[in-house]
Formats: structure tokens, sequence, C-alpha cells
């Protein structure tokens, strides 16, 4: 990846016409990492919007221009796998339940939009949430802070977030 380090300090100092740049010199090694990671070429562009949206948000976090690279493989590598993820992480009780073999046969695609659907079902504050910890990969700590709330109550929330959905999702009948 050549990266312009000047322009990566810009940006990450909040200068929004080098960040445009940055974006724009990320956007071929972006694409590039969605090409390999995601199984559906028709959800690679969405990822490249996805993960150029990751890094204006976060581009103030990475340590280093040079571990921006490994930074920007593991967000593309999660949102490739971010259907899987959220089954995963909303529906461990699954394994000993018949339904299981539903979400193992079902389509990429037709995953990502149920748990779209899923998340749109949620009231505004769990929404949220699930948003903050799973999209944006906020800590625990970050989110209590950012929504003024302890981490107890921001655990609990996401809890009851995550079988909102798993009831959602298993409610969809066969698929």
């Amino acid at each position: 990846m050549q990266l312009d380090r000047l322009t990566f300090a810009a940006a990450q100092s909040g200068d929004p016409v080098a960040l445009q740049h940055l974006l724009a010199q990320l956007r071929p090694d972006i694409r590039r990492y969605a090409r390999r990671q995601c199984h559906q070429s028709s959800a690679v562009e969405d990822v490249v919007q996805e993960a150029l949206i990751v890094v204006y948000r976060r581009v103030g976090t990475v340590r280093s221009a040079a571990a921006l690279g490994a930074w920007l493989v593991t967000i593309v590598t999660r949102l490739c796998m971010l259907p899987v993820l959220m089954v995963m992480r909303g529906v461990e009780e699954l394994k000993g339940v018949e339904d299981s073999a539903r979400f193992a046969r079902k389509p990429a695609e037709d995953l990502r939009l149920d748990l779209v659907r899923a998340l749109e079902s949620l009231p505004a504050p769990y929404r949220e949430i699930v948003l903050l910890r799973d999209w944006q990969e906020m800590t625990i700590r970050e989110i209590a802070g950012h929504l003024g709330i302890t981490r107890e109550a921001t655990k609990s929330r996401l809890h009851r977030a995550r079988a909102m959905i798993r009831e959602y999702l298993l409610s969809e009948g066969p698929g």
C-alpha cells in the first residue's frame, strides 16, 4: 500500500481535504481486499463504502500509517463476514436447534437482508447500541461514555438487543 504519510497525519488531525485525499488513496486497496475476502461479488461495493465510512470515522484511532494496511484488512474481513458474525453472536443457542441448518444454507446476501430487517425492527436505543458495538467496534466502556450510561446498563442493553435480533431471526420461519 503506497500511502502519503503527510496526508495520513493531516487526516488524523481532522483536515477534511487530507481526509478526502486519504479516502481516495485507500479506495483501490480496500476494493482489492474486499474482492479477496467477500464470498459474494455483489457485496464488494457495499463493503468498500462501509470500510471508507469506518476509515472516515476512526482514522484518528490508528497508531501509525504503517499499521493502516493491517487495520484495513481487519475491517474489510469483518465487513465481509458481518452477516455470519451477527448470526454467530446472536444465535449461539442454535447449535442444538433444527433451525440452525436454515442459516447454514441461506445465501449471505439473504442473511444480510434478514439482519438489516432485524436491526430495523429494534427500538432505537437497542439498535444504536448494536451498531456502536458491532459496526463501529466501540468497546463497552466507549459505548457507555458515548451514551452516558453505566457499563452494566450498556451490557444489559446489548444483551437484550441481541436477544431481540435472535427472536426476530428465529420467528422468520423457514428461509
